[in-house]
């Protein structure tokens, strides 16, 4: 039994970067081996393995074979002959179809990236000094997903290009058919994980690139052609805005909801049944699709919110439920702030919307909501009556709040 550290944990560390999870291969088991040495098999499609001190994962060597369209149409060969070079050749790229052997690994707290342990039958090393993304062999078409993941580790290491023969073959996969039998939830997975990252303009240029944008965003791919309002910027530049929208979420370190918000903010011009539509295919987690829903239809109102009066104000407030949600408005703002730096010529500029408007919450606040409906009940009030009357005691305490109040 041979065991190597394989995949992005040998990748990041020759890249110099902090290694996070380790994934291993284990060469010339079988599972019974396996359960006898006390590891637990987790794997339902083939077998994975947690180390029983370290909980770590490990997978037997295995071969792939594709047998129908998308991403599960697969079958798995693992036997004791499969060869840890037939593994590696079964991988998307050649930066991560690079192996040590686990000796080497456990001599030091970092193991030695020049050692001669070092596996790399497929130019990985080369690939990574070159700063390219290569497919390792032609079984790269045989999984959608590979697209997406092409694209996410753009976002990731945003100065790595595409090789060309590489976006050659993603691009007829798109032709093919092939992203379209891939699902909902590993659509939203890998998008999700994109946004998350350093660039995650990158992401949406290698995905429109290859054309599969088109094919799983369609709202989003639309941005680059759809003509925006006279009071914004030119229709050309509606794509280039998003990217750069996405990318001053990133340099903000949003969480996904903002990021996600940010990527749809501009779909509908204020109307949201197209983010509607696009949320309940991908099946976006509730916390992002509702987030997204405000500053779709809030974030031109947010950011002319300075010329408001008090009574415009407080329903805009009540518009962003930001009573009953004040930390999902904290993030609404956020979101809202990406949108209004990225404009041209506000890129480094501040935010004043966002100290103004929580300054008008917290103020807004402050009335007593419990003694405005216990006093209204006692004179017979009831139902909208009593919300209006909590209303416009809103109003009034913002309007005593306003520079021009005294004036």
């Amino acid at each position: 039994m041979q065991i190597y550290l394989v995949g992005g944990a040998v990748r990041d560390a020759l890249l110099g970067l902090p290694v996070q999870d380790r994934d291993w291969v284990v060469v010339g088991a079988t599972p019974e081996a396996m359960l006898a040495q006390g590891y637990l098999a987790v794997g339902r499609d083939f077998p994975v393995f947690l180390h029983p001190q370290t909980h770590e994962e490990y997978a037997l060597a295995r071969t792939e074979r594709k047998t129908a369209r998308g991403y599960h149409g697969f079958a798995f060969h693992t036997a004791p002959d499969v060869t840890l070079e037939q593994d590696l050749a079964r991988r998307d790229l050649t930066i991560n179809s690079i192996a040590i052997s686990e000796d080497t690994v456990k001599t030091s707290a970092s193991f030695d990236i020049n050692s001669a342990a070092l596996i790399d039958p497929w130019g990985g090393q080369q690939d990574l000094r070159a700063k390219v993304f290569r497919h390792v062999t032609d079984a790269f078409r045989e999984d959608p997903v590979r697209v997406l993941r092409v694209a996410r580790f753009a976002a990731r290491f945003a100065d790595f290009g595409v090789a060309p023969e590489t976006m050659n073959l993603m691009r007829d996969m798109v032709r093919r058919g092939e992203v379209d039998a891939l699902v909902a939830e590993r659509v939203w997975q890998e998008l999700a994980r994109g946004l998350m990252e350093h660039t995650p303009s990158r992401m949406f240029e290698v995905l429109r690139d290859c054309g599969a944008l088109q094919r799983l965003l369609p709202e989003v791919d639309r941005l680059w052609s759809a003509p925006r309002p006279a009071q914004r910027r030119p229709k050309s530049d509606a794509g280039a805005h998003l990217m750069q929208v996405l990318n001053l979420s990133a340099q903000l370190e949003a969480p996904l909801p903002v990021r996600f918000a940010c990527l749809t903010h501009d779909l509908d011009n204020g109307n949201v049944k197209r983010l509607k539509d696009l949320c309940a295919r991908l099946r976006v987690p509730t916390e992002c699709r509702e987030l997204a829903e405000v500053v779709a239809r809030e974030h031109d109102h947010i950011l002319g919110s300075g010329a408001l009066d008090a009574e415009a104000l407080v329903h805009l407030l009540e518009r962003c439920d930001a009573f009953r949600k004040p930390q999902r408005f904290a993030q609404v703002l956020q979101a809202c702030e990406c949108t209004a730096r990225a404009r041209e010529g506000v890129e480094n500029g501040g935010y004043p919307q966002r100290e103004r408007l929580l300054q008008t919450l917290a103020c807004a606040q402050q009335v007593a909501r419990n003694s405005i409906a216990t006093d209204a009940i006692s004179t017979g009030a009831a139902g909208p009556r009593i919300g209006e009357m909590i209303h416009q005691a809103r109003v009034a305490a913002v309007a005593a709040s306003l520079p021009s109040a005294g004036a």
